[in-house]
């Protein structure tokens, strides 16, 4: 693989289910060893964008590159990125410890390396003593925090996280934000989706919004801040409301001009699989 600067890039990216406009030319381009922060209210197509990047759903229009891959070639990029949903692809029949050892061998680490990694992460979010007990007696937590483990197994070039400390108790949660820090000091790539701003100005070397599908603002949170031109201690809850504020709440966008089902962030319908517990070997 050729190793680029920017480890996501995306030219006029679109999705349209049906009629319908989820992403609309979508152009933005994430820097290798960064914290991109991707924020939007509910259904501004967060959610689609990231599958699109990481070849769960065809674009429909324009392109996406990962680390200079084109994300239409599956296979070129399986093995360099890692992907936790909202909803963690987890299964309850099988142990946490045999979920790690399910995507591990998916994601082709190698035999000699599994154990010690497997082993590493659970004592890391203090899940050594439940690890080979069957997740459907997990918590919501537990779950989550085997979904962010089995997403780092492989040690993937860019990671996209979709609310990752969702359901995690402080201490859990502050660890997940200790890996994050840790991820890009070591050159990985992190696309964060979450609606804690707080964690996006900590983490975050570049914010983008997301509104109905378009990118309505961009850059530092220190320089989304200063835009605003505004006292000291506006904060990027204040960038956030004052750019979702100025747009009247509106039906998703349709191309036909009828009110718009709320695909934006869910099914699609264009024959795409959609639902994040499928097992990834059917992906």
């Amino acid at each position: 693989m050729t190793r680029v600067r920017h480890a996501i890039e995306t030219r006029d990216l679109t999705k349209r289910f049906g009629t319908d406009t989820a992403v609309d030319g979508l152009d933005l381009t994430v820097d290798r060893g960064t914290v991109y922060g991707f924020l939007g209210p509910n259904g501004a197509g967060k959610t689609t964008t990231m599958r699109m990047l990481t070849s769960l759903t065809r674009p429909t229009d324009g392109e996406a590159w990962i680390s200079g891959d084109p994300v239409t070639d599956r296979d070129a990029i399986r093995e360099s990125i890692g992907y936790l949903p909202e909803e963690p692809p987890v299964f309850d029949e099988l142990t946490g410890r045999e979920q790690l050892e399910y995507f591990g061998r998916l994601r082709d680490v190698p035999t000699a390396d599994m154990n010690d990694r497997i082993a590493a992460w659970l004592n890391r979010f203090d899940l050594t003593g439940d690890a080979d007990k069957r997740i459907e007696d997990y918590s919501k937590g537990m779950r989550q925090k085997v979904g962010l483990m089995q997403a780092l197994l492989h040690e993937p070039d860019v990671v996209f996280l979709d609310e990752p400390t969702s359901g995690l108790d402080p201490r859990a949660a502050r660890t997940v934000l200790d890996v994050i820090a840790e991820l890009t000091d070591d050159g990985h790539t992190v696309f964060l989706s979450t609606h804690i701003l707080s964690v996006v100005e900590e983490l975050a070397d570049t914010v983008g919004v997301l509104y109905e599908g378009d990118l309505v603002t961009e850059g530092s949170p220190a320089e989304l801040t200063a835009q605003m031109e505004a006292e000291a201690g506006t904060t990027l809850e204040d960038v956030f409301l004052s750019v979702t504020a100025e747009r009247e709440p509106v039906a998703p966008k349709s191309n036909s001009g009828t009110a718009a089902t709320d695909s934006r962030d869910g099914s699609n319908g264009d024959g795409d699989q959609t639902a994040s517990s499928a097992r990834p070997d059917d992906r």
